[in-house]
């Protein structure tokens, strides 16, 4: 067994944490990972007609329903998403508070695609520190990201490279790179590696580097108890690692597959160009934006926006989460062992 400064810190058995996945459900393959000892993460659920408040307050009941394992939950803190990220950053750390259970075993929160500073300064996340060992992490997919989130504070980071799927940043960086620009800078910061990760030789690859653990999204897409629908679940499978793209997203630059949907839409090269995007969007705009996700629970795979990494080209099967985590972790032991060998 791998233990790491991230398997200490979370009392977790396995480096292995699943992405939040939003704007979709993601209570059961998060209840599984953490489950089969890893720790498995609460989207922000952003669906049409969905409250993110009262979805998350239900998905934290479900985990504790079903695992007694630590997990976590994740707000996304883009500009256009404020209404909901104000009212998440208050009202979840009370409801923790409230809830005995759910504060022993919530003791991860990652905020992403905005300001790591909404969080932090909420007095009700402040309140909730006093009284629980929950981390706040940040999802750095730049380096000036990872600056910044080191200056106001963070107690880690999770680095992502730009193979990742869904929102990613403008520089383009990949996760080689920026895995060990970050690491550099920030030795003895807890980081965790995400982007484009799905195997063992991946999670031995980011070990080396100084990371305590990884993050796999499209990997546990593929997975048993994914409540995704089954034709995004063969797409991971079907799909090879070109046929994802970076385009234009509702928070910043995606990556998708490149369905119709993808092929009938832009990139945007800055941060300047995307606020002039979203300023220019009536509201009829903004939905049409939010329902091109919301279909693909009806199973369209054509028309809507489907966030995928370029994982998708190691993944070969459908599987139960014990059996995805148990390959990654074999295969990690052996890569590891094996480049031992190579200094005797």
């Amino acid at each position: 067994m791998l233990k790491t400064n991230i398997t200490e810190m979370f009392g977790i058995k396995f480096p292995i944490f699943s992405a939040p996945m939003g704007p979709f459900h993601t209570e059961k393959v998060a209840a599984a990972v953490s489950e089969a000892g890893g720790l498995g993460v609460l989207a922000h659920v952003g669906l049409i007609g969905e409250n993110p408040v009262s979805v998350m307050k239900e998905n934290m009941k479900y985990v504790v329903e079903h695992t007694d394992k630590p997990f976590g939950f994740n707000i996304r803190t883009g500009r256009i998403e404020q209404y909901w990220y104000d009212k998440l950053v208050t009202e979840i750390p009370e409801f923790i508070m409230d809830n005995p259970k759910i504060k022993e075993q919530c003791i991860y929160a990652v905020t992403s695609a905005g300001s790591s500073r909404i969080l932090p300064q909420s007095k009700a996340f402040q309140k909730l520190k006093n009284v629980s060992p929950i981390k706040h992490f940040h999802v750095a997919p730049a380096f000036w990201l990872a600056e910044k989130c080191v200056k106001y504070g963070v107690d880690g980071l999770c680095v992502t490279g730009y193979e990742g799927g869904g929102h990613q940043s403008y520089e383009g960086v990949g996760g080689i790179v920026l895995l060990n620009q970050v690491q550099q800078a920030f030795p003895d910061i807890p980081k965790i590696a995400a982007g484009g990760i799905a195997t063992g030789i991946q999670l031995a690859a980011v070990l080396s580097m100084g990371y305590g653990g990884v993050v796999m999204g499209t990997r546990f897409i593929a997975s048993e108890e994914c409540g995704f629908p089954q034709e995004y679940k063969q797409l991971t499978i079907d799909a090879q690692a070109k046929d994802t793209v970076i385009l234009r997203g509702q928070l910043a630059n995606i990556r998708l597959y490149n369905n119709d949907y993808a092929k009938s839409h832009q990139v945007i090269v800055t941060k300047e160009e995307k606020i002039a995007y979203e300023q220019s969007l009536s509201q009829e705009q903004a939905i049409e934006n939010a329902l091109a996700y919301d279909k693909l629970y009806e199973g369209d795979i054509v028309n809507t926006a489907i966030p995928m990494g370029q994982s998708t080209g190691l993944i070969h099967d459908i599987k139960e989460v014990t059996s995805i985590i148990e390959t990654v972790m074999k295969d990690a032991e052996n890569s590891i062992k094996n480049t031992i060998k190579l200094f005797r």
